[in-house]
C-alpha cells in the first residue's frame, strides 16, 4: 500500500521572497484539503501509521494520507488549522522547542528569522483539537553534523519539554531539514520514541523504516494537478529506500564546514583572551 506523508512548513499569504516556496497560501492549502476530500483520502496520525506499520492495528482506510507540518510556526494556528477542523482532519505539528513563543531564529541566514511561532498556549489548544505533537529536535540544528551527544540532547530535550508542557507523550520525531544518519536514527528508539520522519520526497509504506519514513515536499509553486499526481506516487520512489551515495557525500561536506566552523570559532576566542 502506498501511503502519501505530506510535509508542510508554513500557511501564509504575504511572507519574504526567499521563504515564498516554503509557505502556501491560505487558498491554497484549502484546496489542497479539498483534493483530498473529493479523492477520497483518510487522513490519518503519524501514531495510527506507526500502528499499521507494526502491527498492532493493521487496518487502515483504503486511501490514507499523513499530514505533518515542520517547525512550528504561529501561522500554522492562524490559517492551517481552521482548515484542519473544518474538514475534521487530524495532523501532526513537529515543533523546535527552543523558539516556543519567539520567532524562527535558525532562519537568520535566510534573512526570515522574524517569523512568529506558536506560543505554549497555542500548542496546548491544538493538541486539544486532535493534532498530533511531535517533536522537532529543540534548536533545530542539523543532527548528523553534531556530536554525537549534542545530537542526544536535541532529541531528549525536546520530547522531555513538550511531555512537561502538555501532560502527554510524544512519541514521534521529524529530523530537522531531514538530514539524518545511522548514527543519529539510533538515538531515536533508546529517547523512548516509536517513529522518526525524514523528507526524501518519496511516498511511504506498510514497509518503511519507522525511523526515517519517507515524506512528499508540499512546495508553493505544486499545481493542483501535481499535488494529485503526488499523492498517487506519480513519479516518486516508494520507501523505504537506500541511501543516495549524493546524500552521503553531502553530509561530509556539512560536517567538515561544521566542524571547520567550530574550529574558528575556538580560534577568534582564544585570540581574544
Amino acid at each position: 500500500m502506498k501511503i502519501p506523508i505530506l510535509l508542510y512548513h508554513s500557511v501564509a499569504q504575504d511572507v519574504a521572497p526567499q521563504y515564498q516556496r516554503w509557505a502556501l497560501s491560505p487558498a491554497t492549502f484549502t484546496t489542497q484539503m479539498e483534493i483530498l476530500h473529493d479523492q477520497s483520502y483518510t487522513p490519518i496520525t503519524a501514531s495510527q501509521l506507526v500502528s499499521a506499520i507494526l502491527g498492532v492495528n493493521p487496518s487502515l482506510p483504503d486511501r490514507p494520507v499523513v499530514i505533518t507540518f515542520d517547525d512550528g510556526l504561529a501561522d500554522f494556528y492562524a490559517n492551517a488549522l481552521p482548515v484542519l477542523l473544518q474538514y475534521r482532519y487530524p495532523a501532526t505539528l513537529f515543533i523546535a522547542t527552543a523558539y516556543i513563543g519567539s520567532t524562527s531564529l535558525w532562519l537568520y541566514k535566510e534573512r526570515v528569522s522574524n517569523y512568529a511561532m506558536l506560543t505554549w498556549e497555542q500548542i496546548g489548544e491544538i493538541a486539544s483539537s486532535g493534532v498530533e505533537i511531535g517533536s522537532h529536535g529543540h534548536s533545530h540544528n542539523q543532527l548528523d553534523t553534531l556530536p554525537l551527544h549534542l545530537a542526544r540532547d536535541e532529541i531528549v530535550r525536546s520530547r522531555a519539554i513538550l511531555e512537561d508542557h502538555l501532560g502527554r507523550p510524544v512519541d514521534s520525531f521529524a529530523y530537522p531539514y531531514g538530514y539524518h544518519s545511522t548514527a543519529i536514527r539510533e538515538l531515536l528508539p533508546q529517547a523512548g520514541y516509536q517513529a522518526a520522519f525524514a523528507v526524501k520526497h518519496a511516498i511511504s509504506s506498510l514497509a518503511d523504516d519507522r525511523y526515517a519514513l519517507a515524506r512528499i515536499i508540499i512546495t508553493a509553486e505544486i499545481s493542483n494537478n501535481r499535488f494529485s499526481q503526488l499523492l498517487n506516487g506519480d513519479g516518486l520512489r516508494t520507501a523505504p529506500i537506500e541511501e543516495k551515495l549524493q546524500t552521503k557525500a553531502w553530509r561530509a561536506v556539512r560536517r567538515t564546514s561544521t566542524v571547520f566552523k567550530r574550529w574558528m570559532s575556538l580560534e577568534n576566542r582564544l585570540a581574544g583572551e
